[in-house]
């Protein structure tokens, strides 16, 4: 089990940070789940729809055969249906190199549903349940159909703070992997804001592991945010190192 599959395609940043709420709030633009662990406790409008693109996704995985780099072009498609419910739908394609071996495919595709209510206060919150199909090409399709329950709460200090927890539970062949992320979140200015963030995980067949980074998010329209982000292996198992760029555009009213 790999939890770095899944930072992009199940989303990213966890905190709503009051700045971007400003600037996005006259289009009823409830944010990205990019980047970073988790995802976003909150939903689209019904009938709105978000894509959320990598341009790529990149993770070094170093072990006792050696060491591989991937490349993932992730895709997440959000769909607002109404009553705090919101549907996903990702895929990817990849390049995934290892020694003098290089192989090009697409991913397993994914199927979510969020529940988000709405924000009490400064305090938000959500879950997130998916099932990711074993569809892609032979070099990056799973043995077996995983599934993934998550859930993020979200505390806005004041205007410009913002602190998130994210838990998640991945089930795939009677066995079960877990992750806990911290994330803390800064706003700059209403469209420019980072965050750090930290999450230890329990990977089924693999062991402990435990890795930390951070990541800025710009949006240079209310309907566009560009993202870079990077993450780094503390110990255990978890890819060596992480990175990703990528962009979010929000097609709702």
């Amino acid at each position: 089990m790999d939890f770095s599959r899944y930072h992009g395609r199940l989303g990213m940043a966890a905190v709503l940070l009051a700045g971007f709420a400003t600037t996005a709030s006259a289009l009823d633009n409830p944010g990205y789940d990019r980047p970073g662990l988790g995802f976003t406790p909150a939903v689209l409008g019904a009938g709105d729809i978000t894509l959320e693109q990598g341009l790529p996704d990149w993770s070094l995985v170093r072990d006792g055969s050696g060491s591989s780099a991937q490349y993932t072009a992730d895709s997440l498609l959000r769909l607002g249906i109404g009553r705090s419910l919101e549907l996903q739908f990702g895929s990817s394609y990849n390049r995934l190199g290892q020694g003098c071996a290089i192989d090009y495919g697409r991913g397993d595709s994914s199927l979510a549903l969020k529940f988000a209510p709405p924000a009490r206060g400064d305090f938000s919150w959500g879950l997130l349940g998916s099932i990711e199909f074993t569809d892609g090409t032979d070099a990056f399709r799973n043995p077996r159909r995983q599934y993934l329950l998550g859930a993020a709460f979200n505390w806005q200090w004041d205007e410009r703070n913002g602190f998130a927890l994210y838990l998640e539970n991945v089930r795939s062949g009677g066995h079960d992997s877990r992750q806990l992320a911290l994330n803390e979140g800064y706003a700059f200015t209403p469209a420019f804001s980072g965050y750090v963030e930290f999450g230890v995980m329990d990977v089924a067949g693999a062991g402990h592991g435990s890795r930390a980074g951070a990541g800025l998010a710009w949006m240079p329209t209310p309907r566009v945010q560009l993202d870079a982000s990077m993450r780094h292996r503390l110990d255990g198992a978890a890819p060596a190192w992480e990175a990703g760029l990528g962009v979010s555009v929000y097609f709702g009213r």
